[in-house]
This record gives structure tokens, sequence and C-alpha cells, in this order.
């Protein structure tokens, strides 16, 4: 509700993965996990052109690992509002 009152947002959606599977793979799961709550923001009232979806595959992992390790809290998506 915050971020629909606001006259200009700047919302930033990040999407993570793990270090199971290979790069490419990652990488495109990553970015179809921002594009999905990107879409569940729209429907939400937040316009479109005021949101940005990008994936970092398992680039910035959250809990580090080593690779091949399924560990949920690095499968995320993270928001950013300015």
């Amino acid at each position: 509700d915050e971020t629909k009152r606001r006259p200009a947002p700047e919302v930033t959606v990040i999407g993570h993965t793990d270090t199971v599977g290979d790069q490419a793979g990652n990488d495109a799961l990553s970015l179809q996990r921002a594009e999905k709550l990107r879409d569940m923001l729209v429907t939400m009232g937040i316009p479109a052109t005021s949101i940005r979806a990008v994936g970092r595959g398992s680039r910035e992992l959250l809990v580090p690992t080593g690779p091949g390790v399924d560990e949920p809290r690095n499968r995320r998506v993270e928001v950013g509002v300015r």
C-alpha cells in the first residue's frame, strides 16, 4: 500500500537460486522468480513501468555453500523500493 501511494516508486525485484544446477539454468530460474513476483505486484496496483525484475542466479548466496548444495534460504526474491 505504501508503494502505491508514492508518486513515482522505483521497485527492484531480484531473484536468486541455490547452487544446484548449472549457471545458465539458475540464471533463467532466478529471473522467472523475479518476474513472477513482479507480476504479483502489478496485480496489486504497482505500475509495471515502475518495476525492474532481474535474476542473479547463484551469484549472491545468502548462505554460503559449495556447488550443488540444496539450500532453501538461497532460493529467494528480494524487493527494494525507492
